[in-house]
């Protein structure tokens, strides 16, 4: 289906030929008409198909019909980070270029001359604010915004936001806008929360659910399953033969981040990095960077997981598999955007092989997996659903116990030891039952005293005298004392 199709205004029709917007995507397609009737919708479809126009161009169709008043903010969108909040900033920018309607960005990390530009927007009412929640609880909390007559409500990528701890935040704001006003929520995922969440703020939606998280159709998806030390000889390998250009490699932690950009730029990669160690001024010149070709490669936390609007990007490397699902849905879809083609690689550890397994029955799609160069030596085997024991614990000391016959020299040696301990112990073991065995020789009887009479040696003599001496003690010994402490003395008559 097509935008021409549609009963938009000129000013809407305009700004769709100049960024040359022509097909609509599936979920714009299914969500167009509903939204430009008035009705409230849940969409749910995995990231780079198109949400954002989906829900912006009703929006602006019917704010460009001069229905509602124009000293007053009359849309409000929340988004879950700053790089969303800019993405979906830039996108009106583009649509409102031949309309007359004003919005503004507001979001944290910025210096004291964006506050002012957003107290001025607010204050003015600009017709659409795209917000994060938590700075927008701070105006509200500081009454620089009035949020009494907001028409608009959207959710973007509200499965993110309750991630990230932000119901409550929703809520509050969702009480400051007046009961009569069209809601939407848009979401990569349904999860519990998500419905109890529409049941409070959306009244009777209608829900378009698509292909519900699922990788994008154009992105070829490969895995090398490898040791943690082949990862980086095999990123070597693959752009020997390839350019480096348009590419983001992700990695779970920012202290991971920072290691693999200082090896890529040593190895003579034009390299940035993305991470929350950065100030936004930081991020906004990396994404800056990027963008002009000035930078070939990105390494990122999982930041730029949503948020970025790049349509180019050739290459998504997962450098560790991530351990949720969903994030590795978010991750490859920064490639593939907007019906282009696009590569997924992720390289798989022996700790990680579980977490992808459980990867490719959630996608239910074997991940073709790759040859690891030759060069770079062997590489394990691929076993998913065989569990790695970890080892035990000592007794008292936390060292690792070896097991016996590990097949390594020093559990060999350790082996030997405790073989020739054990042998010598049976030995001793083995000689003492003998002799506890033995038949004991029987005593002399002593010879008869009427005929051989016995001498009296010096041993005798000194058992006989320290005898004698044990007598004398006790026969001179003093009174025992009773209980009360004193000696009983005998009356005296």
């Amino acid at each position: 289906m097509y935008f021409d199709e549609f009963d938009f205004e000129d000013e809407v029709l305009d700004a769709l030929d100049s960024m040359n917007f022509v097909k609509c995507t599936p979920i714009q397609e299914q969500t167009l008409e509903p939204l430009m009737a008035g009705r409230d919708l849940i969409g749910v479809a995995q990231t780079g198909t198109g949400k954002t126009a989906a829900y912006l161009l009703p929006v602006l169709n019917r704010l460009c019909s001069g229905e509602y008043p124009e000293d007053a903010i009359n849309c409000i969108i929340m988004a879950p980070t700053r790089e969303l909040a800019q993405q979906i900033d830039r996108q009106l920018e583009g649509f409102t270029y031949f309309m007359q309607v004003s919005s503004v960005a507001v979001y944290g990390g910025n210096d004291g001359q964006r506050y002012e530009q957003e107290l001025r927007g607010m204050s003015k009412g600009a017709d659409i604010i795209v917000a994060t929640p938590g700075r927008l609880i701070s105006h509200i909390n500081l009454g620089n915004v009035d949020l009494s007559k907001v028409s608009f409500f959207i959710l973007d990528e509200a499965d993110r936001m309750l991630d990230m701890g932000f119901c409550n935040d929703i809520m509050t704001i969702a009480k400051q806008l007046p009961k009569e006003r069209q809601t939407m929520l848009f979401s990569a995922t349904m999860p519990e929360e998500i419905r109890r969440l529409a049941k409070e703020i959306l009244n009777d939606p209608v829900q378009i659910t698509l292909a519900l998280a699922k990788p994008a159709e154009g992105i070829t998806q490969q895995a090398y399953v490898c040791y943690e030390g082949q990862k980086m000889g095999i990123i070597n390998k693959i752009f020997d033969t390839e350019s480096s250009e348009r590419v983001i490699l992700f990695a779970s932690r920012k202290t991971k981040v920072k290691e693999i950009a200082r090896a890529l730029r040593k190895h003579g990669f034009n390299v940035g990095e993305m991470h929350s160690d950065l100030s936004q001024s930081e991020r906004d010149e990396i994404m800056f960077q990027y963008k002009s070709r000035k930078i070939d490669m990105i390494v990122a936390t999982d930041i730029l997981a949503r948020g970025i609007d790049i349509d180019d990007i050739r290459i998504v490397i997962n450098f560790d598999v991530p351990r949720d699902c969903d994030d590795y849905i978010h991750r490859i879809g920064r490639t593939a955007r907007a019906g282009s083609k696009g590569r997924a690689i992720t390289f798989v550890s022996e700790d990680d092989q579980e977490f992808f397994g459980r990867i490719e029955e959630f996608i239910e799609q074997n991940v073709t997996k790759m040859e690891v160069p030759s060069e770079l030596g062997d590489a394990p085997a691929y076993e998913p659903k065989k569990r790695k024991e970890k080892p035990r614990q000592g007794r008292g000391r936390g060292k690792v116990e070896k097991k016996k016959g590990s097949g390594n020299s020093t559990g060999g040696e350790k082996e030997k030891r405790e073989k020739m301990d054990d042998s010598k112990s049976r030995k001793r073991n083995s000689r003492r039952r003998k002799a506890s065995s033995a038949p004991k020789e029987p005593k002399e009887k002593p010879v008869d005293s009427v005929e051989s009479p016995k001498q009296p040696n010096e041993t005798t003599q000194d058992a006989n005298k320290e005898k004698k001496r044990r007598n004398n003690r006790r026969r001179y010994r003093k009174p025992q004392k009773k209980e009360n402490g004193n000696a009983q003395e005998t009356p005296k008559e």
